[in-house]
């Protein structure tokens, strides 16, 4: 039974976990890891480097110390005093085991610190290799996350941008409604059946007046364009073949009444 507690949870963990998990900040964070281990490296080749100075300035000093003793020993020879020059070479022959002790230590950090510096060389290498991955790969997930997000929007079935397309569908019913009520809205009122509470009372007489006299505007505009059309007279070809009947009739009828008498 504990087992298989211990399966479930953690199994159940490890789903939680992975759904947590966003690779552009474990990328960053690997990344991080690398430059802070490359720093190390690099502060191990400045210390070894800091000791070999260090060394060095006291091999320089020892040397001085010898020729000092040198030159106190030849000094020592010249007025006689061979017991001081035997002083003078004996303490210049211990300096120079020190500086022999010295000297192979700093050859020892000369080694280590070019091993240092080639290991700093190669995990630079290696740093700048991650980085240049690390931004490939980020780009190509953001892109790829950002593609996902566009379709799954596109077709509906992303939870982000479900209740977006429910509001617009929504929207578009409510206003595909109100257009419709207005526009029957509109026809009542034009009929009749309602009664604009906002203006004079309307009835079925004034709607068959307004309709009249509306019928009159148009006829008045029609004649107008008749007017202003080729030929000066009111309906143009037209007109002027009615005028020409309306002249021969009465010759015609006064024609018919003299063959009558």
């Amino acid at each position: 039974m504990f087992q298989r507690l211990k399966t479930i949870f953690g199994a159940k963990a490890d789903k939680a976990l992975d759904k947590m998990e966003n690779p552009n900040e474990t990328l960053d964070y690997s990344y991080k890891k690398q430059l802070e281990l490359l720093q190390k490296v690099r502060r191990g080749v400045a210390d070894v480097a800091t000791s070999r100075k260090r060394l060095e300035l006291q091999m320089n000093q020892l040397t001085q110390q010898q020729e000092k003793l040198q030159g106190q020993a030849q000094k020592a020879m010249e007025i006689g005093r061979e017991d001081l020059a035997r002083e003078a070479l004996t303490r210049r022959s211990g300096l120079g085991g020190q500086l022999s002790d010295l000297q192979a230590q700093h050859e020892n950090l000369q080694a280590e610190e070019q091993k240092l510096t080639m290991a700093s060389q190669r995990l630079q290498a290696k740093v700048d290799s991650f980085r240049t991955r690390k931004e490939t790969l980020k780009a190509t997930y953001n892109a790829a996350e950002a593609q996902t997000k566009i379709g799954e929007a596109f077709t509906g079935i992303s939870e982000e941008f479900g209740d977006v397309n429910m509001a617009i569908q929504r929207a578009e019913d409510k206003t595909h409604e109100l257009q419709a009520r207005a526009g029957a809205v509109d026809e009542l009122l034009a009929s009749g059946a309602l009664d604009d509470v906002t203006g004079t009372p309307r009835d079925d007489i004034a709607a068959q007046l307004e309709s009249l006299s509306a019928d009159q505007d148009v006829e008045l505009e029609l004649q107008r364009m008749r007017q202003s059309l080729p030929g000066g007279s009111a309906g143009g070809p037209r007109a002027a073949l009615e005028a020409e009947d309306a002249e021969t009739s009465p010759e015609t009828q006064t024609g018919q009444g003299g063959g009558q008498a």
